[in-house]
C-alpha cells in the first residue's frame, strides 16, 4: 500500500510513540487522525503539527462504533488502523512481606485488560467492518510488546500482549479474503516517556541485558510500522524490534 493520501487512525496517538507514528506518517503524505483520552494532549498535538484527533475511550463499544461511523461518513473509510493505545498497572501476583500477604489487585487486571485487549478488539473490529463495507483493502497494525513472553510484575500487561499476538494471526487469516492485511510490532525497551520514568539503576540493569547495548528509539518502531503498511505480502505476523533482548 502506498502511504500518500491514506486515512490512518492511530489510537493513543496524542503523545509518546503514537504521536511519533502520526508525525512520521504525516511527513510521508498520509492523513493521520488520532484518538486519545486526554484532550489537552490532543490540543497540543493539533497546535504543533496540525494533526486532528478526538477523545475516544477505546474500551467503550458504543464510543468506538460511533467514532468509526462518524469518521467514515466525514472522511471515507479508514485505510490503516494502528492499535497503539495501551496502559500498564503493574503488581506482583502474590507478595509476602513479613506476615502480610497481598494479592494482585483485580482493579489492576481489569483496567489493563479493558484498554490493551478489549480496546484493540473493538477498534480492529470496527475498522475491519468499514473496510469490508467500503471495499477498502486496508491494513490493521497492533502494537504488542517484548512482555508478551511474560514479565515479572506484569501478569495483566503480558496477558494482553500475548493475546494481541494471537488476534493478529487470527485476523490475518480471516480478513485476507477481503484483501485486508494484519500485522503487529513487538517493541523491546524503547526510549519513551514511560521508560524514562524507570529508576536509572533499574534501567542500567535492563540495558545490560540488551545485546544491542542500548534502548531502542521511537523512529525504529515507526519505520517498522511503515514497513508493514507498504509491504503487501506481509500479514498475520509479529515483528520483534527489541535489540535482541529476551526476558
Amino acid at each position: 500500500m502506498e502511504i500518500t493520501g491514506k486515512n490512518i487512525v492511530i489510537t493513543g496517538g496524542a503523545r509518546g510513540m503514537g504521536r511519533r507514528f502520526a508525525e512520521d506518517l504525516q511527513r510521508a503524505g498520509a492523513k493521520p487522525y488520532v484518538l486519545d483520552v486526554v484532550q489537552e494532549n490532543l490540543d497540543v498535538l493539533k497546535a504543533e503539527t496540525g494533526i486532528e484527533g478526538q477523545v475516544v475511550d477505546v474500551s467503550n463499544e458504543a464510543a468506538v462504533e460511533a467514532f468509526f461511523e462518524q469518521f467514515t461518513a466525514a472522511n471515507g473509510a479508514v485505510d490503516v488502523l494502528i492499535n497503539n493505545a495501551g496502559i500498564t498497572s503493574d503488581a506482583l501476583f502474590i507478595k509476602q512481606k513479613g506476615d502480610e500477604i497481598t494479592k494482585f489487585p483485580f482493579a489492576n487486571w481489569e483496567k489493563v485488560i479493558n484498554v490493551n485487549l478489549t480496546g484493540v478488539f473493538l477498534c480492529a473490529r470496527e475498522a475491519a467492518y468499514h473496510m469490508v463495507k467500503n471495499k477498502i483493502k486496508g491494513v490493521i497494525i497492533n502494537i504488542s510488546s517484548i512482555s508478551r513472553a511474560g514479565n515479572l510484575g506484569q501478569t495483566n500487561y503480558s496477558a494482553t500482549k500475548s493475546a494481541v499476538d494471537s488476534m493478529t494471526v487470527t485476523w490475518g487469516k480471516e480478513l485476507s479474503r477481503y484483501g485486508i492485511r494484519v500485522g503487529a510490532v513487538a517493541p523491546g525497551y524503547i526510549n519513551t516517556e514511560m521508560v524514562a520514568k524507570i529508576k536509572q539503576e533499574v534501567l542500567d540493569k535492563i540495558i545490560e541485558k540488551i545485546p544491542a547495548g542500548r534502548l531502542g528509539e521511537m523512529d525504529e518502531i515507526s519505520q517498522t510500522v511503515q514497513f508493514i503498511i507498504t509491504n503487501d505480502f506481509f500479514t498475520g505476523r509479529v515483528i520483534e524490534v527489541d535489540g535482541g533482548m529476551r526476558i
